[in-house]
């Protein structure tokens, strides 16, 4: 399955991104967990990469288990931070031998803790990587935007650059990351269109799972909680579960709504290994016929 076959044929495209679980009680839980999201019918499937390649093993077991044996379309990713050519070789003949088409390529983060000693041959930019890859496999790839900016970089316009660069590489499509403000990604495409990337742009969705998470990630991934959602969040109770999922799904269900009657090629979830929340949203939006 190749992501850009699915862009150039149907419109929108529906996709779902999973972790692999992280311990032996979330392992247990998983497999209902695909099954319920399965029954959606998405388009396909796509599952992370460990920091530092931490869970390269557990990564593989995943893609094997929603590929193989739930029969799902799925995405593979690759983060090389730290890994050397061999290692990330390693890893792509696997997915290879599997039967993966696609592969999703980030340059990953730094591992937490101090214990972590980087490759000497690691690709400090995903640019890099993708055209290792390119350059010796015949996956499609895909890679992440972001369209309030990289964290670590210095503006909107430099990190443009920098997606333009991973897309001459090889880069066919690109995943953004997340945001609460609609405007934040038109304004992203607008750019991105100007420079000629014209590769499918396609906006990734993160509803509000809790306000603790909301918050977090806030803070990792440089993703602003507008004045709207703020708002939104203090006329709940952060300790009522159901309450605050509730305001998630709406919010992310209007967010959803308006990105299709605009024209989006796709929708990507940020599922967090959880199915209530994404299923909600795709039945309200079939409904509506949107879907």
């Amino acid at each position: 399955m190749r992501v850009t076959n699915l862009y150039e044929s149907k419109k929108p495209v529906i996709s779902m991104e999973f972790f692999p679980p992280r311990n032996e009680k979330a392992a247990g839980t998983f497999g209902t967990i695909i099954d319920k999201l399965a029954g959606l019918d998405p388009d396909y499937v796509s599952v992370t990469f460990g920091a530092g390649g931490s869970t390269r093993d557990g990564s593989y077991q995943t893609v094997k288990q929603v590929m193989v044996d739930k029969n799902l379309p799925t995405v593979a990713y690759i983060a090389g931070y730290g890994l050397g050519p061999d290692e990330i070789t390693d890893v792509l003949d696997k997915y290879k031998e599997l039967g993966v088409d696609t592969i999703f390529v980030i340059r990953g983060d730094k591992p937490r803790g101090d214990e972590f000693t980087p490759h000497p041959d690691s690709f400090s930019h995903a640019s890099d990587m993708i055209a290792f890859i390119k350059e010796r496999y015949d996956f499609t790839l895909g890679c992440a935007g972001y369209p309030e900016g990289h964290i670590e970089c210095e503006n909107i316009e430099k990190d443009i650059e920098y997606l333009k660069l991973k897309v001459d590489k090889g880069a066919e499509y690109v995943v953004a990351q997340y945001f609460y403000d609609n405007g934040y990604f038109f304004d992203y495409v607008e750019k991105c269109r100007a420079t000629g990337i014209n590769v499918p742009i396609i906006p990734g969705i993160m509803p509000v799972y809790s306000v603790k998470m909301t918050n977090n990630l806030s803070r990792l991934c440089g993703t602003a909680i507008t004045d709207t959602l703020q708002r939104r969040l203090e006329l709940v109770d952060a300790d009522d579960k159901d309450a605050v999922l509730n305001l998630g799904i709406d919010f992310a269900t209007e967010q959803c709504r308006d990105l299709l009657n605009k024209g989006v090629a796709g929708l990507h979830f940020y599922t967090m290994d959880r199915s209530k929340t994404t299923t909600e949203i795709i039945n309200r939006l079939r409904q509506e016929n949107l879907l």
